[in-house]
């Protein structure tokens, strides 16, 4: 794998290279849907996620609802299989973006990954994790850094002794030493995720 040679060029990641992979980005779903069940798994197990996921495909009536559909299902009605208000509405949000400014496949393609973060940004609820997963999972870009997700953080600061204690310091050296993976970046924080979690 290309990629892998790229990144055994960093002597300190190379114990994260060793334990799963080689990985493989596919882009795949609809962007509109991956940032609804991205709000709605936000804060909580994976496994009360997939629950309120299939709830709310109990009430769609299937598990591709559209913008339309969506917005019809009241607040109250989301509300009764366990999402909370703020989460419905921006769910609410997500569906009249989709509708008003587009978010296909094909639109989102044509943006760099810096556009697409500015664009789905705009929606209320959705902030720059949330679009860097897009980019990552949904969109298949190879060179995203989510600097703010904590599993890196945890990762890296082992890895590269980093001092954690001042947010702001960690992030800069993150991002430093970032560069040297560019431009696979997405795939060495899938490493990194892989490694923490083993």
């Amino acid at each position: 794998m290309e990629y892998l040679h790229h990144l055994q060029k960093d002597k300190q990641l190379r114990p994260a290279l060793k334990t799963g992979g080689p990985f493989a980005l596919k882009s795949k779903g609809d962007p509109y849907l991956y940032l609804m069940y991205s709000i709605m798994s936000q804060q909580l197990s994976t496994k009360v996620a997939e629950v309120l996921k299939n709830r709310f495909h109990t009430l769609a009536g299937h598990n591709r609802p559209t913008a339309e559909e969506v917005l019809a299902m009241p607040v109250e009605s989301l509300r009764g299989i366990g999402f909370s208000y703020a989460k419905a509405g921006y769910v609410h949000a997500v569906a009249t973006f989709s509708l008003e400014e587009d978010l296909s496949r094909r639109r989102l393609n044509r943006m760099d990954d810096e556009e697409v973060i500015a664009h789905v940004t705009r929606i209320k609820g959705v902030g720059k994790w949330t679009a860097e997963m897009l980019l990552m999972f949904c969109l298949g870009r190879p060179d995203v850094m989510p600097v703010d997700d904590l599993g890196i953080q945890q990762a890296m600061t082992r890895l590269y002794d980093l001092d954690p204690a001042d947010s702001k310091q960690l992030k800069k050296d993150m991002l430093f030493i970032a560069e040297r993976w560019r431009p696979y970046r997405t795939y060495a924080c899938m490493h990194l995720w892989n490694w923490k979690d083993q």
